[in-house]
């Protein structure tokens, strides 16, 4: 499939779940079950990766830095980063990997066993009942793990930073505290929410659009995680530009 051709389906897709959001009864009960899968299940994963991140940053950090007497700056610098991009993405990331994986696995295996097929004989329409769940679910829990990688990163930096590596604490929390204001936070914030509708969209998409064999159900998994770390990384370049200039405004 061409890319102009996947992107066209992916934002059919998209207009599909907007559409069914409104038209269709809300299912709580699905909605919470994706809360769980997909915000408390992956606390732990994107702890660890916001918290070895923000401690070898901040690391690379005061070791340059403290040579030209810039320690002071090491707050600040890895504070930014993790707000503005190495939480975010690297989140995005992980739970690409994670999350979105499953869907397409999920997905595409009822696809190939006919459940979807059944769903629609039960007049019950599958674009409401499987994807919009997901769909809402990563919304909502995206800005909560990318809050909690950032969190951790910043933490976790200053901990390897003053305990280890001498920085004085007060000076650490002035110049981080004064550096860093709302606009960083809200930039890793709306980014989560683009990234979050990104992973969901690409990893339904290919999750409906396998082949019908047990080979592939791991293709679409391979290519939703795939597609959606590169479609987060390309995108990110463009949404650092238009957010610095929004935000800068």
């Amino acid at each position: 499939m061409g890319v102009v051709e996947a992107a066209g389906a992916i934002c059919f897709l998209f207009a599909d779940v907007v559409y069914s959001i409104f038209r269709y009864r809300f299912r709580w009960e699905l909605f919470l079950e994706q809360i769980v899968r997909i915000g408390m299940r992956s606390q732990g994963i994107v702890l660890i990766t916001g918290a070895f991140t923000g401690a070898v940053f901040a690391a690379q950090t005061q070791f340059r830095f403290g040579k030209l007497g810039l320690s002071s700056a090491t707050g600040p610098v890895v504070s930014i980063a993790m707000l503005r991009e190495l939480g975010p993405v690297l989140c995005a990331l992980m739970i690409s990997g994670r999350v979105g994986s499953a869907m397409a696995a999920e997905l595409s295996t009822m696809r190939v066993t006919e459940q979807i097929d059944a769903l629609r004989a039960l007049a019950v329409y599958p674009t409401q009942y499987l994807i919009v769940p997901r769909f809402l679910g990563m919304l909502v829990s995206m800005p909560f793990l990318v809050a909690l990688t950032s969190g951790t990163g910043i933490l976790l930096g200053y901990v390897v930073s003053v305990l280890l590596l001498g920085v004085d604490p007060a000076f650490y929390w002035d110049n981080t505290i004064k550096f860093t204001g709302a606009r960083d936070i809200w930039m890793g914030e709306i980014k989560a929410l683009f990234f979050a509708v990104i992973i969901v969209l690409i990893s339904c998409h290919r999750g409906l659009r396998c082949q019908l064999s047990a080979e592939g159900v791991g293709i679409a998994a391979t290519e939703a995680m795939v597609f959606s770390a590169i479609t987060v990384l390309i995108s990110n370049f463009f949404f650092s530009f238009l957010m610095n200039l929004i935000l800068s405004s």
